[in-house]
């Protein structure tokens, strides 16, 4: 197919919304999620060259929010933020779940015990389906609520003829994985007529390996300038096994290309739910589980692309996007500062799903800022957290505290908005420093964390790496 052929097909406008059939009372969901995805890397967040032309389309007609971050720069406790609203030294996961715990024999569900946005959306009514990538323990079965389960165990792996277990069948699906997961998105789909519905689609793309794209996702960066992929010297604390990605074109080839495929399939599934005429009727969410630096700050990776691990913004901002045709209103560009863990209370808000009050999940729904209320925002300040590291971003300052064995950092990014200089032994930002030393303690603290000398004792994972 020709270059510019094929550039139409993915920015062809999505089919017109039969309008022949009844929508259910309740609001339906489809929750996507990609993977070591920051920001920066979609048309709607001004990288011209990714070609995410569904994404856009999807912004363009909604709200799309310009400061969205994860609580957690990595896969597993982060996913476990998402679906608790709570932080990772509450839920217990502190870094991604190796194999042995995440789904062979030692395997459990760590979500036990800590309640789930989707159990309380299962016991409101909802028929419930998960296609793609879980990573938060007892990975091939179905949980909290969800009926339909299709998935690879893990949190990686092969992008050609992966393994799925779809519903507790075992099989290798001939074809890229990523296609496979909207494969399963539309399966689910047909099975829910006019039930009310949560669809997760947890992407497993942009995650590493690059080791597979088909070539009509590679296609558009044939030519590519890959402007939005910096290239400055490797920073110092550069994870090793990720060092060979520095300045390499097919990295960032192979990197745009997955998200390109993961695009094409959010088309998919916004397509069909037009076929099935229940487009105004639904919520699309779109977000990752973390962000990821693909050269930035001289780092290709996440919050462990260095060690230590790091924070920087590119790590933990990520795209997040709500649409909903005839409730959200098009166009709108939120640049409230918002986290991961405000998603389990503004989810369930939106959709008018009761729940039982949590003092243990720190966030709040911004729903009214969704639904065009003159909602007042007041967080001026996020909270950061990954195993031995604490942090606290404020409008003009970010604080990144590690535990005695290794350096923190801060950064006045109102001056220094790429976090090149370290102020945190600057006499000038002493007073600052004291300050948000104070309020990471009492933060954590009343939120139900341990003292962060202490951050070992609340998880019983099998810890990946913690010294070199």
């Amino acid at each position: 197919m020709e270059r510019r052929a094929f550039l139409g097909t993915l920015a062809a406008p999505l089919l017109q919304t039969p309008r022949n059939a009844a929508p259910p009372s309740k609001t339906n969901v489809v929750m996507i999620m990609t993977d070591d995805h920051g920001a920066w890397a979609l048309g709607a967040y001004g990288c011209e060259e990714m070609h995410t032309p569904n994404l856009d389309k999807l912004a363009r007609e909604g709200a799309r929010f310009t400061r969205a971050y994860a609580c957690t720069p990595v896969c597993s406790p982060s996913r476990m933020t998402w679906m608790t609203g709570r932080i990772p030294s509450v839920h217990g996961v502190q870094d991604w779940l190796v194999p042995d715990d995440s789904f062979q024999a030692n395997t459990r569900s760590w979500l036990q015990g800590h309640p789930t946005y989707a159990e309380h959306f299962a016991k409101s009514g909802y028929t419930m389906g998960m296609c793609g990538k879980w990573h938060m323990g007892n990975d091939d079965k179905p949980q909290y609520g969800f009926t339909f389960w299709s998935t690879v165990p893990g949190g990686g792996g092969t992008y050609r003829n992966a393994e799925f277990v779809k519903n507790g069948k075992k099989g290798v699906l001939n074809e890229y994985k990523t296609d496979a997961v909207g494969d399963s998105a539309l399966e689910f789909l047909d099975t829910v007529k006019q039930k009310p519905f949560y669809l997760l689609v947890p992407f497993y793309a942009p995650h590493t390996p690059f080791d597979y794209q088909p070539e009509r996702y590679r296609e558009p960066y044939k030519d590519a300038k890959f402007s939005c992929f910096p290239t400055p010297p490797v920073h110092a604390w550069q994870n090793r096994g990720l060092r060979n990605h520095h300045g390499n074109r097919e990295s960032m080839r192979s990197y745009s290309a997955l998200i390109t495929g993961m695009d094409a399939n959010v088309g998919r599934i916004v397509r069909k739910l037009e076929e099935m005429g229940v487009r105004e009727n639904t919520l699309i969410v779109f977000s990752a589980d973390q962000g990821w630096n693909a050269g930035h700050h001289g780092v290709w990776g996440k919050g462990n692309g260095t060690w230590p691990f790091n924070m920087y913004e590119e790590s933990i901002r990520v795209p997040l996007i709500w649409n909903h045709p005839g409730r959200i209103k098009p166009g709108q560009v939120l640049t409230q500062m918002v986290s991961s863990y405000d998603y389990f209370p503004t989810i369930t808000d939106y959709a008018g799903v009761k729940t039982p009050a949590d003092a243990k999940r720190p966030g709040r729904s911004y729903a009214g800022l969704l639904r065009g209320e003159k909602q007042e925002w007041d967080n001026r300040r996020l909270y950061f957290e990954y195993s031995f590291v604490r942090g606290v971003r404020t409008e003009t300052m970010k604080y990144i505290r590690r535990t005695k064995e290794w350096p923190s950092e801060l950064y006045d990014l109102e001056r220094d908005p790429g976090e090149t200089a370290n102020r945190v032994d600057d006499p000038q930002y002493r007073d600052v420093r004291a300050a948000l030393d104070a309020d990471l303690d009492q933060w954590f603290q009343r939120h139900g964390a341990p003292p962060q000398e202490e951050w070992r004792s609340t998880t019983k994972q099998r810890l990946s790496v913690y010294s070199r």
